[in-house]
C-alpha cells in the first residue's frame, strides 16, 4: 500500500512547546509509516499521560490513550486481539520509566511483536518541571532545589537485559537518522525499543540543543549489534566518560520467537477473526460443576 506523510495529518492543533523535541519524533513516526507503507487502518499507536502521550491525537491511524504508565498493557493486549495489526506504544521517561517502569520490566521478556518509543526529556514536562527517573545527578528542579542525589534509570542496559530483541536510541534533533531507527523497530518481529533524547526546551535547560549536539554520535558498522555484551558496553559509554561520549544508534538486535507466534490459539487465526459458532466452551461448564 502506498502511504504518504499527508495520509497520517490530522486537523487537531498540536499543544507542544514550540522547539519541543516532540516534534521531531513525530515527524519521524510519521516518516517510518509512510516508508514501510503500513496501512492507517492496520495500524495502533497507544500511550500512557504526558506531553509525548498526546502523540495518538496527531497522527491519522487509529489510537488509544490510556492512564498514567499503562500505555504498554495497552498495547500488549490490542496484539493478543488482534496480531496483525501493526502496533506502536508512546510515551515519556516518567510515564515509562517511573510509574510504568513494572510494565516496562516484564513486557521485554515476553518479547510481544511491537514497538515502543520512549520520549526520553529527562525531566517531567507536563507537569512543570519535576525531577524525572531519568534526570541526571546533581540536577535542580521544582522537586530537587538542592540537586538529585538518585542514580539515574539506565533505560537501554535495563532493555538489554531484560530480554528486548531491539535496543536502540535516537535524538529529536536528527529526525532522519531517528527515522531510520523506527523504521527498523516496527518491521523487527519482536518487542523492539526505541529511546529518544527529546529535549525539553521550556523545562530542562542542562539537556539542551546544544549540550546534545556536542556529545552525541552515531554507532557505526564497527559495532556489532549481535553482541549482548558489546550493547552493554555502549549502554554504559555516556556514564563511563561522564557525558562527554553519547551514542546513539542501534545497540541490539537478536532474533527469537514472539510471543504471540507461540500462543496456539492465535498462531493461525487472530483472536478477533475467530468463529464464535465453533468455540467449545463445554469445559468451561465442567470446571464450575
Amino acid at each position: 500500500m502506498v502511504v504518504s506523510i499527508k495520509d497520517l495529518d490530522v486537523k487537531e492543533k498540536m499543544q507542544w512547546c514550540p522547539g519541543c523535541g516532540n516534534f521531531g519524533i513525530v515527524s519521524a513516526l510519521k516518516g517510518a509509516i509512510a516508508d514501510l507503507g503500513l496501512a492507517p487502518h492496520e495500524t495502533v499507536i497507544c500511550s500512557g499521560i504526558g506531553c509525548s502521550s498526546k502523540l495518538p491525537h496527531y497522527l491519522d491511524t487509529y489510537g488509544f490513550e490510556s492512564i498514567h504508565g499503562r500505555g504498554l498493557p495497552v498495547a500488549s493486549a490490542i496484539k493478543l486481539a488482534n496480531n496483525n495489526l501493526n502496533v506502536i506504544s508512546v510515551g515519556g521517561d516518567g510515564d515509562g520509566y517511573g510509574i510504568g517502569v513494572q510494565h516496562f520490566v516484564h513486557i521485554m521478556r515476553r518479547n510481544y511483536d511491537l514497538t515502543y518509543i520512549v520520549h526520553n526529556n529527562q525531566i517531567y514536562g507536563l507537569t512543570t518541571g519535576q525531577a524525572s527517573p531519568t534526570s541526571m545527578m546533581g540536577m535542580k528542579t521544582k522537586t530537587t532545589p538542592w540537586g538529585v542525589i538518585e542514580e539515574p534509570f539506565r533505560p537501554l542496559a535495563t532493555a538489554i537485559n531484560s530480554g528486548a530483541t531491539f535496543v536502540a536510541r535516537g535524538y529529536a534533533g536528527d529526525p532522519v537518522h531517528l527515522k531510520e531507527l523506527i523504521k527498523g523497530a516496527i518491521a523487527h518481529k519482536g518487542f523492539a525499543f526505541v529511546d529518544v533524547f527529546q529535549p525539553c526546551v521550556t523545562f530542562n535547560k542542562i539537556n539542551t540543543y546544544p549540550w546534545f549536539q556536542q556529545r552525541v554520535y552515531k554507532l557505526d558498522g564497527t559495532h556489532d549489534v549481535k553482541d549482548k555484551w558489546a550493547a552493554m558496553q555502549k549502554a554504559y559509554e555516556d556514564e563511563k566518560t561522564n557525558y562527554q561520549k553519547v551514542p546513539i544508534g542501534l545497540f541490539y538486535k537478536v532474533e527469537k520467537p514472539t510471543y504471540e507466534s507461540q500462543l496456539p490459539q492465535i498462531k493461525d487465526v487472530p483472536l478477533v477473526k475467530h468463529d464464535l459458532k465453533k468455540i467449545d466452551i463445554s469445559m468451561a461448564y465442567k470446571e464450575l460443576e
